[in-house]
Parts: C-alpha cells; sequence; structure tokens
C-alpha cells in the first residue's frame, strides 16, 4: 500500500499490523524475503528492531550462507532492508555487500521485468525514493503481477488521479502569487522555477491534507532561489555586503540605501515572514516571527561567504565549503519553516524541539547539498561559479573527478545511516521525519540525471507530468 501511494488512508491499520508484527518479533519464518522484508518495515517505521534477526541466514563462518545467492527475492529483500543501517551496524554491512553482488552476478539471467527491478534497487534503494514517483511506477508493475489485487489497484489509481486537481488548484494559487511579486520585471535576472519548486513540495508531503506544506515550502524555495541568484550572478560584493547587513539587523533604514532590487527582494521576504508569523501565533498560539527571521540570517551569511571566496578568488578546502554549503543550499529554513506550518506536533515543546532537530535537519541538508552538487557542479564551474564538492574535494586531494564523486557519494550513504541513528528511538513527531526523509529523496530525484531544478527538460519535465497534469488511464 505505502508503494501504490495510498497508506496514508490506513494508518491506523497498519499501525496495528506493524505492533503486532513487532510483538512477534523472534521472526520465526526461515525465508530470506520475509524476514528482511519485515525487518525493514518495522526499522523504517522507527520500531527499534535489531538486525541481528538477519543472523539466522549467515553460516558458521560467519558469513551469509552461500546457499543464498540464487534467491532473487531473498538478495532484493536483503538489499532493501541493508540501507536501513546505523553507524556500526556490521551484519547490515555485509548484507548490503553480499546481496550487491549476487544481484550483480545474476541480472543478466533474469527475465526483463525481473532485471529492471533488480537494476533499479542498485541504483537507488526503495528507502532513497520519492514516494509520489515510486506510486506511479509501481502501479504499472503491480497491474503486470498476476497476483495483484484488482481493488487495490483500482484504488491506487483512482487516488493518484484524484490528487491531480488538489494540485492544479494549489499551483494556480501559487502562480498568482508569483505573477504579483512582478520579479520579472523588477528582478529580471532570477529564474523562475515556479514548476519545479512545486514538485519538489510535492515530494515532501504528497498527501492532500498537507497544502499548507507544499505551499508554505514553494513561496520559500522561489524566494531562495532569487536570493541564490543575486549572490550568485547579480549583485557586487559590496551591494551583497550591504544586504547581508541590512537582513542579519533586519534594518528597514539600512535597507533604504540599498539598490532598488534588493530594496524588493527585502520587502518580499518581509511579507513572507510577517504572513507565516501571524499565521501561526493565530494558528497555534507561538510566536515564531525571531526564528523565521534567522533562517533569512543564517542563509544570507552563508551566501555572502561564499561571494567572498568568489571575488576574491579563493578555493575552499572540502571541509570549509562542507561547513558553509550545508546552510547555503537553503533546504534549513525549508524544514525550520514547516514546523512552524505542522506545529500541531510541536506546539508543547516549542522551542527547544528545533535545537533537538537540529542534527536530523543537519543530515538532511547535507545529502541535499552533496545531491545538488553531483548534479550541478559541472554546470555551474562552467559558468565560472566557486568550486562545490566534487571539485574542493578533487583540489585539495589531487584526486580523478570520479574518485572525488564515489566520495560524495559514501558521505550521502553515510550520512542516510546518521539519518536512521536520529529517528531511531521513535522520540520526533512522525512529520517532521517525514519531511526530512522526503527532503533528501526527493533532491536525490530531482538531481539524479542533471539538474532538474535549473533545467525541467528530460526526466525530470516526465516526473512533472505525471505527478501534476497527466492522470493514469483507468
Amino acid at each position: 500500500m505505502k508503494r501504490l501511494g495510498v497508506a496514508y488512508h490506513f494508518q491506523e491499520q497498519i499501525q496495528q499490523a506493524l505492533n503486532q508484527l513487532n510483538s512477534d518479533l523472534n521472526l520465526v519464518s526461515n525465508y530470506l524475503s520475509t524476514v528482511a522484508l519485515h525487518f525493514r518495515l518495522l526499522r523504517e517505521d522507527c520500531y527499534p528492531i535489531t538486525a541481528d534477526v538477519l543472523g539466522k541466514f549467515k553460516g558458521g563462518d560467519g558469513r551469509f550462507m552461500g546457499s543464498l545467492c540464487g534467491d532473487v527475492e531473498g538478495l532484493l529483500s536483503l538489499n532493501e532492508a541493508s540501507f536501513m543501517a546505523i553507524q556500526g551496524e556490521k551484519i547490515l554491512e555485509e548484507a548490503k555487500g553480499f546481496s550487491s553482488e549476487n544481484l550483480k552476478n545474476v541480472i543478466g539471467k533474469l527475465e526483463k521485468v525481473k532485471a529492471k527491478q533488480v537494476q533499479r534497487s542498485l541504483e537507488v534503494p526503495l528507502y532513497w525514493r520519492m514516494e509520489r514517483i515510486e506510486a506511479r511506477n509501481f502501479i504499472d508493475s503491480y497491474a503486470m503481477d498476476d497476483s495483484n489485487n484488482s481493488v487495490l489497484l483500482d484504488l491506487a489509481k483512482l487516488d493518484y488521479n484524484l490528487i491531480h486537481p488538489i494540485y492544479q488548484q494549489e499551483l494556480k494559487q501559487l502562480a498568482e502569487w508569483w505573477r504579483e511579486l512582478n520579479f520579472k520585471e523588477e528582478l529580471s535576472f532570477s529564474r523562475d522555477r515556479l514548476m519545479e519548486i512545486y514538485f519538489w513540495a510535492t515530494g515532501l508531503s504528497f498527501e492532500p491534507q498537507y497544502a499548507k506544506c507544499r505551499i508554505c515550502f514553494t513561496k520559500y524555495a522561489c524566494l531562495a532561489t532569487v536570493i541564490d541568484d543575486i549572490y550568485d550572478i547579480y549583485g557586487s560584493l559590496e551591494e551583497l555586503e550591504c544586504f547581508t547587513k541590512a537582513v542579519t539587523g533586519w534594518d528597514v533604514k539600512a535597507v533604504q540605501e540599498l539598490p532598488e532590487y534588493m530594496r524588493v527582494m527585502f520587502s518580499t521576504i518581509s511579507d513572507f515572514t510577517n504572513e507565516l508569523a501571524q499565521q501561526t501565533l493565530k494558528d497555534h498560539g507561538l510566536d515564531v516571527l525571531p526564528y523565521i527571521k534567522e533562517q533569512w540570517v543564517v542563509l544570507c551569511r552563508a551566501h555572502i561567504t561564499e561571494a567572498r571566496w568568489f571575488y576574491g578568488g579563493q578555493t575552499p578546502t572540502f571541509d570549509e565549503y562542507i561547513k558553509n554549503a550545508w546552510i547555503s543550499i537553503g533546504s534549513l529554513g525549508g524544514l525550520v519553516l514547516l514546523c512552524f506550518v505542522e506545529a500541531d506536533s510541536i506546539v508543547n515543546q516549542f522551542p527547544n524541539c528545533l535545537k533537538d532537530f537540529s542534527q536530523l535537519f543537519y543530515w538532511s541538508s547535507l545529502i541535499t547539498r552533496f545531491s545538488d552538487d553531483l548534479g550541478t557542479s559541472k554546470d555551474e564551474m562552467e559558468r565560472g561559479d566557486i568550486p562545490k564538492a566534487v571539485q574542493c574535494y578533487m583540489i585539495e586531494k589531487g584526486v580523478t573527478e570520479e574518485k572525488a564523486r564515489n566520495h560524495v557519494k559514501e558521505l550521502i550513504s553515510n550520512s542516510w545511516k546518521k539519518i536512521n541513528e536520529e529517528i531511531f528511538d521513535n522520540r520526533f513527531p512522525r512529520v517532521i521525519v517525514n519531511l526530512s526523509k522526503n527532503m533528501t529523496r526527493t533532491v536525490k530525484c530531482m538531481y539524479q540525471h542533471g539538474d532538474g531544478v535549473g533545467t525541467s527538460t528530460g526526466v525530470t519535465k516526465d516526473y512533472i507530468v505525471s505527478s501534476i497534469l497527466r492522470p493514469i488511464p483507468i
């Protein structure tokens, strides 16, 4: 039901089933596919299950049994389960190596549909996939399964299609907001990426009830993108220093001394900030205004650091770059602001909860930065931007681009382990956990084939059309 995108209709029933599964977790099954699946489902739902349940599939030599090498379903399930690892879980590292190696060995012998499933699992595990795109793909796969439940399949198709008009209405509302800003005239150098950013927002929370999340994130990310353009391609260093100082002090007097385009930008982020703060105060009784302002401040400070590197001709070390770039990517601000939209889940812990969430948001933002850099750094370097993660590592370590990219990919895997570790004891509100994980899943989807925000062509365009515009034939 989760892969079909309809699990949100059955949350209570699914929770009961998982509770029952967790209470029976001596897992009497001797089938690798079953045990690995149960482990993955429970771990993903934040049950503190140990990976030792997979130990029964090891032989006397401490390795996974050779008899499993031809069990394709078991290997697939084990490979997917291995991505639920936290740091130091040796058995899951062994599981990933064993399953991926043997799946690569058998993939050439499989029939076309199964081979495609295996290849996709090896490229992007289920746990890392954007839910809305996975639902669309799995509906097609499930339809070809002779053992499918036709009622569930029909529900998935209908539900997928019924969400389309909801998205389209939200997009219409956002388009009117964007048009009224008149950035096309007043900040003509800036990017208009409303559609792509709204698609990103659907990846954070695709279910109909999260309309406010999608609208808030789209507005925030559109404005953050324009700020990025101001710092990257338009403002002089002197202007950027003044803009950063004005935002840092939230100083209306200082703003009046800025160039016109910067005054327009500050006025727009100020209006957005006040609107969100007032709505949160009205809906939840929380005064979040200082915390929203703080996110604009830290974002602009991160951008001015990169601007100083650029104008000074400086190449930062890899660590210097990462220390700043996980903030300049902007996803931290998005996650913090969405806490205020979904403030029902934090009202009793506010504001201490923001500190509690800090590591979860850090690792999510770090993956967002790394994924962005893997997809866009080459094009941005050609445009004269500062070196990104790949280039900083190449220069500092004297290695090839391939080795640098592999290093960044390994850091992404390690960051996922950190996310798993943060949510292991189920102490955070579910909506906050899902937003953090979905941020990384969506960026993986958008930058897997290049710059999915800067150029919405090819795969990204297909994703947008199928997710928002084109219904499934019934």
